[in-house]
């Protein structure tokens, strides 16, 4: 399954750990991006590699604006979003690559 839709998504390094707010075009090619560290920065510093949230927007405009906005948010908030949709912090990386679960 691909998603080339824009997107915003969450990473974290673990449960209540640090956390990475992005946006892409590509959720799948992004996030393989972080997982295989291929690019230095933020995420591969802190070992942020479980996809915990993601969400799809009509157009990269508003995509960017909703990734500006959860920026915003205080980190409580932020781990309300996640864990209303992803209570238990699963690995949302396996659902849409569609690979099985470890």
């Amino acid at each position: 399954m691909r998603f080339l839709h824009p997107a915003v998504y969450i990473m974290a390094s673990q449960r209540n750990g640090t956390l990475y707010i992005g946006v892409t075009a590509d959720l799948i090619a992004r996030i393989s991006v972080h997982r295989q560290k291929r690019v230095p920065g933020f995420t591969h510093r802190y070992g942020v590699m479980i996809l915990v949230y993601w969400e799809e927007h009509g157009s990269m405009l508003e995509a960017i604006a909703r990734e500006k906005r959860l920026k915003k948010f205080y980190r409580a908030e932020k781990i309300a979003l996640i864990e209303a949709t992803n209570p238990t912090w699963r690995d949302l990386w396996f659902d849409i690559a569609g690979e099985p679960q470890p």
